[in-house]
């Protein structure tokens, strides 16, 4: 197979996308049912954004050539299920540089509307109901981010001009930063208690999957904000109703389990909680940004070099 004959799978036009080599055939495919060309001569896939796992995984076991597949997501945990269907050697690459401006916007976005009681207020419109009284400030509260990756540290950055009293960081491992030091899982039981917001941004892995259970929530102090910007199994969604029709926590979830979210789940109503529609990446930041960077990765493949966000290689 000779770079000529060789075929890209992308979600987007071709001719939408600036710089690309013109060394491939470009398919566009964003999860149709028809195929844009036979599979087996795909050596670059770029998956469809924000749809179905199941969508997603259904050509790779057909693509035998297959050498980069390129999600459009940060997390990939939605890919990971079909790798046992590729070669070796086969580079799995994250959409690293695409989401974070994005995500952070909306955590910050979250926590400052459920502070402030910004939900409450939109209800009191829709009713012509003055809604006066006094109301949370992000000033002067301490800040947990959980899960210090990209996005993480793009959630500090926005919450520098805020005057929090401090703001602290854990990942799965300890580690020293610009802005201070990452505290290990190991350190929640410790860090939860004194939290007045705690914000999750950590990908979906094994580790993390049900971290925020019963037990997390207990530790949490009175009156506390959970913030959850990163997959909906991260957290035991019962657990999490039982505290918020408790009244103890607040949430505010871009994402939950399961996803989405049926008509009558107790969570839709259960007191102080906001939920938007897992649209954290979903922006007019997105497509621009997830272009720029399809095309930054097939020059690299072309010319021969390694592609960039490469978080695992199939064996």
């Amino acid at each position: 197979m000779t770079a000529e004959t060789q075929d890209v799978w992308l979600p987007f036009p071709a001719e939408e996308i600036d710089g690309l080599p013109a060394s491939f055939r470009y398919r566009h495919w964003d999860g149709e049912e028809t195929f844009p060309a036979d599979p087996a001569a795909c050596v670059f896939y770029v998956t469809p954004y924000m749809k179905s796992q199941a969508v997603t995984l259904r050509p790779l076991a057909a693509m035998p050539a297959l050498r980069v597949v390129q999600t459009l997501t940060a997390g990939i945990d939605h890919v990971l299920g079909g790798l046992g269907d590729l070669a070796p050697g086969v580079r799995l690459c994250n959409a690293r540089g695409v989401h974070e401006a994005s995500t952070a916007e909306l955590a910050l976005a979250l926590t400052l509307a459920s502070l402030r009681g910004i939900p409450g207020m939109v209800r009191g419109q829709d009713r012509e109901e003055w809604r006066a009284g006094f109301y949370d400030a992000l000033a002067d509260k301490s800040v947990l981010i959980i899960g210090y990756g990209a996005i993480g540290a793009a959630i500090e950055d926005r919450l520098a001009p805020f005057e929090c009293e401090g703001v602290e960081r854990v990942a799965r491992t300890a580690r020293t930063t610009a802005r201070g030091p990452v505290h290990a899982l190991a350190e929640l039981p410790r860090l939860l208690p004194a939290a007045d917001v705690v914000i999750l941004s950590t990908p979906l892995t094994d580790a993390s999957r049900g971290l925020v259970d019963a037990g997390f929530l207990a530790r949490m102090k009175d009156g506390a904000l959970l913030v959850n910007v990163a997959r909906g199994p991260v957290v035991d969604t019962d657990s999490l109703v039982r505290e918020l029709e408790s009244g103890r926590l607040r949430a505010a979830l871009d994402v939950t389990e399961p996803e989405p979210l049926p008509s009558g789940h107790p969570l839709w109503h259960a007191p102080g909680v906001l939920i938007t529609p897992h649209v954290g990446g979903s922006s007019s930041a997105f497509a621009p940004r997830a272009k720029r960077l399809v095309a930054r990765q097939l020059r690299r493949f072309a010319a021969g070099e390694p592609v960039e966000n490469t978080v695992l290689i199939t064996e």
